[in-house]
């Protein structure tokens, strides 16, 4: 068993995610790599001291820097706000590290075809957290989807519905709020929420060609938690866009903040010549089924619950009928990174998967400010 030292640089909640993760992974998958939490790195020393002694970390940093330079850290996991990503990716490829950045890859697609540059000349593994992909229904669909059964696709729907900024005295910026603030974030709900949306839809069903969208943002100005001074909003605070796939079928893609009742719904449906699918997070482990080649009263759209051991995933955990969550998604993406390291077959979605994702989202916010079709690079 050879050791797989991490070195994280965050610790809110995706960090959590993460560190979880690699704490589970070695427990249900066999793998030859154990990862190991060498050391966590942010910028105020008691917050990350008690992160660290949470989770097992065995050192801490407060320059992101020192810890790439360390030789005792064989990958660096960046779970920072996106406005960071670029120059701690590019300095983990230079140092030799194994990346693995939260989504999106970048604040846009130029920083993102830098990044891609560094780790490719560096030859390092590199993933990018999609983790939806990874919800054992989701891998399910794909199967599906890759065997032909629902036949020529016609459509592809998403949508991903919040409801936490409609308070119009919720600040913007900070270690809680950066999401909020252009500077940080890039995009709002396009680059938070609609890039796991557009993600997945790349990953079932191939290349989007163009789009045509509308964006809004409802509250326009807000207080900065780091100035306090209230300040232009420059996120979108939701967006809706229509696309054209590569293999000719259609896509509707929505995305809000402002949905009242709704604090993570994230559904998709694909509609085929033969048969359709359709998912909900809120029961991630079923996927609908409805196959128009059943004849009969017995025709209609059937529930299939995804915890058997032939499903994806699923013979490494529980018994049949037992369910899993959210958090397994991340732990079977360190699964299939760690593998992807051993076999020297490298785990999607890499940088360069995760940049295609990031040029529909500049062109879904071009879109939006041109109110015209725009082609995806």
């Amino acid at each position: 068993m050879k050791s797989l030292n991490i070195g994280m640089i965050g610790y809110g909640f995706m960090a959590k995610a993460h560190s979880n993760a690699y704490l589970t992974v070695n427990n249900f998958f066999k793998l030859n790599h154990r990862p190991v939490l060498k050391a966590v790195c942010a910028r105020n020393e008691e917050a990350v001291r008690a992160f660290a002694d949470t989770w097992g970390y065995e050192s801490v940093e407060t320059d992101w820097r020192k810890l790439v330079a360390r030789d005792d850290i064989d990958a660096i996991d960046v779970c920072v706000p996106n406005n960071l990503h670029k120059e701690i990716a590019i300095a983990a490829a230079t140092a030799g590290k194994m990346i693995l950045c939260e989504k999106p890859i970048a604040m846009n697609a130029a920083e993102g075809e830098e990044m891609c540059a560094a780790v490719e000349k560096a030859g390092v593994p590199n993933i990018v957290w999609y983790n939806y992909r990874r919800v054992p229904a989701v891998t399910h669909a794909k199967n599906i989807v890759d065997s032909g059964n629902l036949g020529r696709i016609f459509h592809y729907r998403a949508n991903f519905l919040q409801d936490w900024t409609i308070a119009e005295d919720l600040p913007q910026g900070g270690n809680a709020l950066w999401r909020l603030d252009v500077k940080a974030a890039g995009s709002g709900v396009t680059g938070d929420l609609l890039a796991h949306c557009i993600d997945t839809a790349i990953w079932l069903n191939g290349g989007i060609k163009d789009v045509s969208a509308m964006t809004e943002t409802f509250v326009k100005q807000r207080m900065h938690t780091e100035t306090g001074k209230v300040e232009e909003v420059g996120i979108d605070d939701a967006c809706a866009f229509l696309c054209h796939f590569n293999n000719g079928s259609l896509g509707l893609f929505e995305s809000t903040r402002y949905a009242r009742g709704h604090k993570a719904l994230y559904t998709f449906e694909i509609n085929g010549e033969h048969a359709s699918i359709r998912w909900d997070l809120h029961d991630l482990h079923r996927l609908e089924y409805f196959d128009h080649r059943v004849e009969g009263p017995m025709r209609g759209w059937r529930s299939i619950h995804v915890s058997d051991s032939d499903h994806p995933y699923m013979s490494n955990w529980w018994v049949p009928g037992l369910n899993i969550g959210y958090e397994h998604s991340f732990v079977h993406q360190v699964a299939d990174f760690i593998k992807g390291i051993e076999s020297g077959q490298p785990a999607a979605p890499t940088f360069r998967d995760a940049l295609e994702t990031q040029k529909v989202c500049d062109a879904v916010l071009e879109s939006g400010k041109s109110r015209c079709w725009v082609d995806v690079p």
